[in-house]
């Protein structure tokens, strides 16, 4: 018996597009939040505000993520550079008073040099991604506990004597964690759609964008073909520490300290985030816009349980449910 055309199956055809069950899970959830208000809280502009800010921290890891994997890689080390990031933007910043010129772009080349390490011991050495990145994720949760002690870097800072001392919050602080617009949009929601927009013409016009998807479709194909694999891998891993630095900046200047212990499970959410949007886990395909599209859903899901006091627990049960179905509608997709 012929097999049904794809234009007798409107409906299934739209479903097999990454970019359709990406906005189908967005619009469940979006239901889900109109249903189970918490009293009409779900309809006021500030939980639309704050779930975006509150998602945007996850979302500058999740684009960084995205460029992994699309390469057929992962990083497993974005919340621990995150938390490096933030224990060093601190020091610098409150304890040391360097200015934002200088402290900035030496966070974002830690980041970065995470990254590249990373992804050296990955295209050089030929380890398997995920054990690279294992390995720096311990490494980098490690650096940032020797780096500030053990101890969270605050406006608290402790004088020869032993005893402490306060200091006003810097500046730059106070920037990153601003609201603009009349205080309906946070400058970190701001930052977070530039990094997307920056992720999004690496990917789309840049030479080494292209060829993450090449690596990613085929990596022995790319090689024959003349790509740089090695090098481009570098350098997907060494956005990803970029963008995971950001993200650091980001929460130091939100918690107004450097915790060492800050981003744990990170990494989990920015991967449920990817793979929610519909990139392919195995390389080769996705982007940012459908990044864009799973951070809404897991802020917007967050946000959602979030004032309707859910607990912890049935929150992540929650996520590792939607993970699952989300990698079955994949898998069902390519079948």
């Amino acid at each position: 018996m012929a097999r049904p055309s794809t234009e007798s199956r409107p409906l299934a055809s739209w479903l097999a597009q990454p970019a359709a069950r990406a906005t189908l899970a967005l619009a469940l959830v979006l239901v889900i939040g109109c249903v189970f208000n918490a009293n009409g809280a779900f309809f006021k502009l500030g939980t639309h505000r704050d779930a975006l800010r509150q998602a945007s921290v996850f979302g500058i890891l999740a684009c960084g993520m995205a460029v992994v994997i699309i390469s057929g890689g992962i990083d497993l080390a974005v919340g621990s550079v995150l938390a490096l990031v933030a224990v060093c933007f601190s020091l610098m910043s409150i304890h040391w008073g360097w200015p934002a010129w200088c402290s900035i772009p030496l966070c974002l080349l830690i980041g970065s040099a995470c990254g590249a390490v990373s992804g050296g011991l990955a295209a050089g050495f030929g380890m398997q991604p995920f054990i690279a990145t294992l390995a720096m994720m311990v490494f980098a949760r490690g650096l940032a506990k020797t780096v500030c002690g053990g101890m969270k870097v605050s406006t608290a800072v402790q004088n020869p004597d032993g005893t402490y001392r306060y200091v006003a919050v810097p500046g730059i602080f106070r920037a990153i964690d601003s609201r603009i617009f009349g205080g309906d949009l946070s400058m970190v929601t701001v930052i977070f759609l530039v990094c997307a927009a920056a992720a999004w013409l690496f990917l789309a016009r840049h030479r080494h964008g292209r060829y993450l998807y090449a690596i990613g479709g085929n990596e022995e194909a790319a090689r024959l073909s003349g790509v740089p694999v090695g090098l481009t891998k570098v350098l997907a891993y060494a956005t990803c520490g970029l963008l995971a630095a950001v993200a650091g900046l980001c929460q130091a200047a939100q918690e107004q300290q450097g915790d060492p212990e800050a981003g744990a499970g990170y990494e989990l959410t920015a991967i449920a985030i990817v793979v929610i949007g519909g990139t392919n886990l195995m390389g080769g395909r996705g982007g940012i816009c459908l990044t864009l599209l799973g951070t809404l859903t897991i802020g917007y899901l967050e946000k959602i349980l979030s004032i309707n006091a859910v607990p912890e627990a049935s929150r992540l049960m929650l996520t590792g449910a939607i993970i699952v179905v989300a990698v079955l509608a994949q898998t069902r997709s390519r079948a």
